[in-house]
């Protein structure tokens, strides 16, 4: 069987097994989310994926190895993430 999350930049088995039982099955699906929106769906089925799952998927949706996104976007990132646990 074909998993297009797999063909994706960062992403491997275990983090497209855990986007998998998510609901997020495609790209489509994680540009509709986005990172944080995808990230916090996997911690909310109680995965303990570490902050680097949501730089992965960052890093996926601009075809970047997550590496090398820019501190000030990881930054952000983390901005977002707080700021929607905080709204929760």
């Amino acid at each position: 069987m074909h998993d297009e999350l797999l063909t994706l930049r960062n992403l491997g088995k275990t983090s497209s097994q855990w986007l998998h039982a998510s609901g997020i099955h495609t790209a489509a699906d994680l540009r509709r989310l986005g990172a944080v929106g995808s990230y916090r769906a996997v911690k909310a089925r109680g995965f303990g994926a570490s902050r680097v799952l949501l730089y992965a998927i960052e890093g996926a949706l601009r075809d970047l190895p997550w590496q090398e996104l820019p501190a000030s976007l990881k930054d952000e990132l983390n901005r977002l993430l707080d700021e929607s646990h905080n709204k929760s």
